[in-house]
């Protein structure tokens, strides 16, 4: 019985020890950029439905080969490339071996969810472009400052497993038609996610006064429902990124 017992409160310390070294890890991949300590919703990995599966699998197999140089990050703005954004996708993206890790609806903590599944493992592209954060960004979610956390622990994902990989993120584009509460929070998330940048490994570039009129309008005849970007959108973002891109992947 004695020796029994001794086996127990063994068994007992060997799961403790286990359980604190994964503690420690968790807190390690927290710790950078000022995030130890963070567990508020959009540093916090979740997972979606059920085409958001189908697609996580689908760039799964993109990147099964690894040849992969260049990936953009985002939600269904990026997404978009695949319709409206589709011919500026051809000429720019896909001679450069390009991934579109774009999914429609996604915020912070759901990239955060893909990244631990697999979608950037085994490539090590020369560029990873980023824009996340406008969904986070609705009514009472997310705070400005939780919302830069949330950029910030997609780039320290990033860095710890692309540790080649160039970063470029981008300003949150405007929504809505006229200056409002909602595109001041993403405009200051975003400048706060900009800390981070060290023109070593990770840049910040903002394109937003691209698509803006001298007072702040947001036309529609470049985003139709004052958030996703139509085929002239498209080409206005790509154009604006290009000189950028090409310095990031050494091109020029």
């Amino acid at each position: 019985m004695m020796k029994r017992n001794q086996w127990i409160i063994l068994s007992l310390c060997v799961l403790s020890i286990c359980f604190l070294g994964c503690t420690e890890t968790q807190k390690t991949k927290t710790c950078p950029y000022g995030l130890e300590g963070k567990t508020h919703s959009a540093v916090t990995p979740a997972d979606r439905l059920d085409w958001w599966g189908k697609r996580h699998y689908g760039v799964l197999e993109q990147i099964a080969d690894g040849d992969v140089d260049l990936i953009y990050v985002g939600d269904s703005i990026t997404h978009g490339f695949d319709n409206a954004g589709k011919k500026m996708w051809e000429k720019y993206y896909a001679p450069r071996n390009a991934v579109n890790m774009g999914f429609s609806g996604d915020r912070t903590q759901h990239v955060l969810w893909r990244f631990d599944h697999g979608e950037i493992d085994g490539i090590s592209p020369k560029l990873a472009i980023l824009m996340i954060g406008t969904n986070n960004s609705n009514g009472n979610d997310n705070t400005a400052e939780e919302i830069a956390d949330g950029i910030k622990a997609v780039c320290a994902e990033m860095r710890t497993k692309l540790p080649k990989t160039k970063i470029l993120i981008l300003a949150i584009f405007p929504r809505n038609e006229k200056p409002c509460p909602q595109r001041e929070k993403n405009a200051k998330a975003s400048l706060m996610a900009s800390e981070i940048a060290d023109n070593d490994m990770i840049y910040y570039l903002d394109i937003n006064d691209k698509f803006l009129t001298a007072d702040g309008t947001l036309p529609k005849d470049i985003m139709p429902d004052l958030l996703h970007p139509n085929e002239k959108g498209y080409q206005i973002w790509a154009e604006a990124i290009e000189p950028t891109v090409q310095k990031l992947m050494g091109e020029k």
